[in-house]
């Protein structure tokens, strides 16, 4: 059976090279120049770039990339199930839906599954490291496809942003709420929602924020001691590892994963961001 996923999962490449996960780089544009996520650029140059005021640009996978995929998954007679990047934040799923659409009426016995995540991040990154894992463990796809398909739904993010100036550039937030929340130290508390980037609360200042984010893990959370729990910064390990240490104190999680937001996410909230991700439900 082979696995698909996009790099907006913010797994690193050694991942997919070990785990034998097919990539589908996104792509990221700084000064008309297009780089495939993950193969040609890494997360830091971006961050760097904003800092120096660039305002790199994304998209999404090409069409050609998952017809050549596709194909030879047909070609090949193998199962495969393709986790996508939210359809909400990107064109992504919805391409590679068409061209498997395309692919199957030449070859209609093609055996593939597409799920649209509604995640983001280590919040996608999460589930295809549990698609991999129950593979390996000798699951048929009906079952994988089940799992992460219940995973993806009771999947929760939350993330605050360092800056609002770099929202504002990318039109995320107005440059008025911008210009205020920097005077005032306000950190905006965000979560996604049925795939969509929503602002929930304001807190002033970064330690404030980070506590009301485990408040509402220890609501929203189902035995969190029990879970692997996810969190990504944007090239700030500091703030990355003072938020695991408290998650560490308050729930004693099975296994905390640290790793940095990737280029096509890190591109629209910028450096500083950090986030956290786990079940309020589990099977």
């Amino acid at each position: 059976m082979r696995i698909f996923a996009d790099s907006a999962c913010d797994l690193p490449k050694s991942f997919f090279e070990d785990n034998d996960v097919t990539l589908f780089p996104l792509h990221v544009l700084i000064d008309d120049k297009e780089y495939e996520d993950i193969l040609a650029i890494n997360p830091k140059e971006v961050y760097d770039a904003i800092r120096n005021g660039k305002q790199p640009k994304t998209s999404q996978v090409s069409p050609e990339s998952f017809l050549e995929k596709w194909q030879g998954l047909a070609e090949s007679g193998e199962e495969g199930i393709y986790i996508a990047f939210s359809s909400e934040l990107s064109g992504t799923h919805d391409t590679a839906v068409m061209i498997s659409k395309q692919v199957q009426e030449t070859n209609p016995t093609m055996n593939l599954v597409i799920i649209d995540s509604k995640c983001a991040s280590l919040g996608y990154g999460l589930l295809v490291k549990e698609a991999v894992r129950l593979r390996d463990a000798g699951e048929d796809l009906q079952s994988i496809e089940e799992k992460i398909r219940f995973m993806a739904e009771h999947m929760e993010h939350l993330f605050t942003v360092e800056d609002l100036d770099y929202m504002a550039r990318g039109g995320r937030v107005s440059k008025a709420s911008a210009f205020i929340g920097g005077l005032l130290n306000i950190k905006p508390l965000l979560h996604v929602e049925a795939g969509k980037l929503v602002p929930i609360e304001k807190h002033r200042g970064r330690k404030k924020v980070l506590r009301r984010m485990t408040e509402l893990m220890a609501e929203r959370g189902d035995h969190l001691a029990e879970q692997t729990i996810a969190i990504s910064h944007a090239d700030d390990e500091n703030i990355a590892l003072e938020l695991q240490g408290l998650v560490n104190e308050l729930f004693r999680p099975k296994k905390i994963e640290v790793h940095m937001i990737g280029s096509t996410i890190g591109a629209h909230t910028g450096p500083g961001t950090v986030s956290i991700f786990f079940l309020n439900k589990r099977l």
